[in-house]
């Protein structure tokens, strides 16, 4: 699934290409991932990009009506687990699987491939996108060492299925936790509330480098994922512990391990980041089903 560095990747190319651009026509494929295929049909031919932002993992267009009066009016984004949203010229060759063409005022479209459909798309007007993203948690790269504690403090779960709560942190997906954890040298299965100033200082410092350190890289591709120019990201290349099972620590040379965390398989490395003692009797694995979750389309 897309993270927070491969939505923020998409949205500055994005951003260097839509603002000022009008929607002329909308063309739809399979719509069971979008909640008003009508709305987005009626709605946004007309209408001017004025901004492309970042909201977690979401993407948010805003949008002018031809008259300059409606303003609250936003065309909400989710890559799921495999969506690509690039720009193209209209005789580009279709990619398998593009279920949204938005032609634009510049002879260009604006294309959401999506192989698994678990993305959404929605228009929404009249502060209805504040409603959409009111429960989403804290942005990485902006909270603070003190907003991390203060949101770690009370929380009795692992700290990798916290990582993953995007009611906490908003955009932190499998990939960033598990590297966020190796970089801050915390294991998985460690309670969040059981951390200590100094592993939260830890965490909060590795967090963003490695967010930021993704997002110089373009994001991982690891999958589907593309940025808005079609081109895959090279993050992938620095990964220390995401799908390394079974190879080197590059910290220490230890054995990198896969367990089981809240149904989501996660990496690291039993000597740099040290189990719990109180896993230790079940070998370091979560009580709940080792099968990872089958995924759910985001409604948030």
């Amino acid at each position: 699934m897309p993270e927070l560095p491969e939505v923020e990747t998409v949205v500055r190319g994005l951003r260097l290409a839509l603002p000022g651009r009008r929607i002329m026509s909308v063309r739809l494929g399979k719509t069971d991932f979008i909640d008003d295929p009508a709305a987005l049909e009626r709605e946004l031919p007309g209408k001017k990009i004025i901004g492309v932002e970042r909201f977690g993992k979401f993407l948010l267009f805003g949008l002018e009506s031809p008259n300059g009066v409606s303003k609250e009016c936003y065309l909400l984004v989710h890559l799921g687990m495999t969506g690509q949203l690039v720009t193209c010229t209209p005789d580009a060759p279709v990619a398998p699987h593009t279920h949204a063409f938005f032609s634009l005022d510049d002879g260009r479209e604006l294309r959401y491939t999506d192989v698994r459909r678990f993305g959404r798309i929605a228009f929404l007007a009249n502060g209805a996108h504040e409603v959409a993203l009111s429960k989403l948690g804290l942005e990485p790269l902006e909270a603070t060492e003190q907003q991390l504690a203060e949101r770690l403090r009370d929380r009795r779960a692992p700290i990798k299925s916290v990582l993953l709560n995007q009611h906490v942190l908003r955009g932190i997906g499998n990939i960033y936790a598990d590297e966020s954890l190796w970089r801050a040298q915390i294991h998985p299965m460690r309670i969040a509330a059981s951390l200590s100033a100094k592993e939260i200082r830890q965490l909060h410092r590795a967090v963003q480098l490695v967010l930021n350190e993704a997002i110089r890289m373009r994001g991982s591709s690891v999958s589907d994922y593309v940025d808005a120019d079609g081109e895959r990201g090279e993050f992938q290349l620095r990964h220390r512990v995401y799908q390394r099972e079974g190879k080197k620590c590059p910290r220490c040379g230890g054995t990198i391990r896969r367990i089981i965390v809240g149904g989501r398989s996660s990496h690291f490395c039993p000597q740099c980041q040290r189990v719990p003692r109180d896993t230790k009797k079940s070998g370091g694995q979560h009580s709940g089903s080792r099968r990872a979750q089958k995924s759910t389309r985001i409604r948030l």
